[in-house]
């Protein structure tokens, strides 16, 4: 298949974003999904094919949509897309033109840390690397489209990492670079907080009060 010149570099950041999410271990099967849009002037965006691994996945078999969820081009495979994906990132990528790329992970840690009413704490320094952190009441899988406004006003204006209660986290950049460098940062922040939890609370008023000087 021909594409122009930055979508084939963009299709090939975004395959490899997923190849290493597979090598950290972060995969849960065929679930989940990292988009990218195309460019500020189409309203277009690329998605995994639903039913294809995370190690499989090419710079060709991602498959374009526009904001409606018309598929654009299906690239290499028959396989469709995921309707909840589709609505949980059609929703960032519509409110926020400023996003580029979108990551979706619901690790055991993430998903720990977002039933927690404190939500994610400030107690390491990656917790505070990934700035201000949004939550959003996940009520069950995203098949509604009017839920997509709430998504986008959870989120809010600037912030970059929004956490799904009881369910997982959205972690947003700029670029496909910067959204890969907040995954990782939220998940080593959660992996932390976790590794907190069996030590007193004192402890971590103090690490906190600290880390709020600090950083």
């Amino acid at each position: 298949m021909v594409y122009a010149k930055g979508e084939k570099l963009l299709r090939c950041k975004l395959a490899a974003v997923y190849r290493l999410i597979d090598l950290h271990g972060w995969t849960q099967g065929i679930y989940n999904h990292v988009t990218t849009r195309v460019s500020q002037d189409t309203e277009h965006f690329l998605l995994n094919p639903f039913g294809m691994m995370y190690n499989e996945v090419t710079a060709s078999s991602l498959i374009k949509v526009n904001m409606q969820g018309d598929i654009v081009e299906e690239g290499t495979t028959n396989f469709g897309v995921n309707q909840a994906g589709f609505m949980l990132h059609s929703a960032i990528h519509q409110a926020r033109p400023d996003i580029k790329c979108v990551v979706h992970l619901h690790t055991p840690s993430i998903v720990a840390v977002s039933t927690m009413k404190c939500g994610l704490l400030p107690l390491s320094q990656e917790s505070c690397l990934i700035g201000d952190v949004s939550y959003h009441s996940y009520s069950g899988i995203v098949i509604d489209p009017d839920e997509r406004q709430s998504i986008a006003k959870d989120l809010g204006p600037s912030n970059k990492v929004m956490f799904l209660r009881n369910h997982g986290v959205v972690c947003c950049g700029g670029t496909i670079e910067e959204a890969f460098h907040i995954t990782y940062h939220t998940v080593l922040a959660c992996d932390t907080q976790l590794k907190m939890m069996p030590l007193a609370w004192t402890t971590w008023y103090s690490s906190t009060m600290k880390s709020e000087k600090n950083f």
